[in-house]
């Protein structure tokens, strides 16, 4: 399909049935938060965070939950209307704006913590989007990337990717993640990982 945002836009309603998108299992969900909980600061009041291609937001959720001041972006629409509705349900005052990764229209805004899930694979230049990136965290922000090279043949290495980092940001830590089946739903033999690095 020639217009990738008419594509999720029509994935939307499916979406949330691979059990690391919708995290609708109780087992995968406490997965995500104890990854969340080991890679980010372990006090999160009066912090920001800005969900980088939220989706349906179930990721902007568990950030919410554990007292982060939450923005999530993302390119559809059709998913951004199941975040809403999910924040809404939860009563969690998540802010949700559909905007393009790769031109974030937040000049001005920093935040003390960037995360994004499985979206730098697919754009096109991955190295000028993490600059851009870089360049809304705050003095001492942590910018966590959670990536992978699947079995499709797809994705990004993990080396590749810490590589395509903006120097500025420092101590860098790749996180191997094939081997927690938790987070998947089952076991897999792909490369994933996460790379959490300070500005």
């Amino acid at each position: 399909m020639d217009n990738p945002q008419r594509q999720w836009d029509l994935e939307a309603a499916t979406f949330d049935k691979e059990p690391d998108h919708g995290l609708r299992d109780p087992i995968v969900r406490q997965a995500w938060i104890d990854l969340l909980e080991e890679l980010l600061p372990p006090d999160a009041t009066g912090t920001s965070a800005l969900d980088i291609g939220c989706g349906t937001g179930s990721l902007s959720l568990v950030l919410g939950e554990l007292g982060y001041s939450v923005m999530g972006i993302d390119f559809s629409a059709e998913m951004l209307k199941i975040a809403r509705a999910k924040a809404l349900k939860s009563r969690l005052p998540i802010t949700f704006e559909q905007q393009d990764a790769n031109d974030l229209l937040l000049m001005g805004t920093e935040f003390d913590v960037i995360l994004c899930r499985h979206v730098l694979w697919s754009l096109p230049e991955p190295a000028q989007t993490l600059a851009q990136w870089e360049r809304l965290l705050k003095p001492v922000g942590l910018l966590v990337l959670i990536e992978g090279f699947w079995y499709t043949g797809v994705g990004l290495h993990a080396q590749t990717l810490a590589e395509m980092l903006p120097p500025v940001l420092e101590q860098r830590q790749i996180i191997q993640l094939s081997k927690r089946p938790n987070l998947w739903g089952k076991p897999v033999s792909d490369e994933r990982y996460a790379i959490v690095a300070h500005r």
